[in-house]
């Protein structure tokens, strides 16, 4: 199992940067040709709601992305620092979310500004939506260390040479 891991500020220009590393890593992983524009949005995606969350919340720790290549499938991990960051998740049809073991109950930005929460929410709800429709397996876990989409593709199994 090989895994890239990557660590980035939380600035919108790094993104980019994670949409080619992700896209390079999949590649190499064996994950089809067609795929991999799906791989690039929905890490884009998953990226710029880390970043937005991280700056809203005034959290300077990195956005941190996990790429990694097993047997059958490649995943990825996206992870945001901010407590109780994707409590929408169930509110999205096709991502499965779950509460980690630090998990906090209730809105996922407890202690902001009421005026922003329903803003803020309508966007990560929207950033879900738009990740489930591109990945089949998503999963939110949040907690009060922060949260981790994981999305994962099958590879193309190793052909066998004569």
């Amino acid at each position: 199992m090989a895994t890239v891991e990557l660590r980035f500020s939380a600035q919108p220009e790094h993104v980019r940067t994670a949409r080619l590393v992700a896209a390079a890593v999949a590649r190499r992983a064996g994950v089809d040709e067609a795929v991999l524009d799906e791989v690039r949005l929905a890490v884009g995606e998953a990226c710029s709601r880390a970043v937005g969350l991280h700056r809203s919340h005034g959290i300077s720790a990195p956005v941190r992305v996990a790429l990694t290549e097993e047997e059958k499938a490649f995943s990825i991990e996206v992870g945001d620092e901010v407590p109780g960051s994707g409590g929408t998740a169930g509110s999205v049809p096709g991502v499965r979310g779950t509460a980690g073991p630090d998990s906090v109950s209730g809105s996922p930005s407890a202690g902001s500004g009421a005026g922003s929460d329903a803003d803020s929410d309508d966007e990560d709800e929207m950033g879900l939506a738009v990740i489930s429709g591109l990945v089949d397996d998503v999963e939110v876990v949040t907690g009060e260390s922060g949260g981790v989409i994981r999305m994962s593709w099958p590879t193309a199994l190793a052909t066998v040479l004569p």
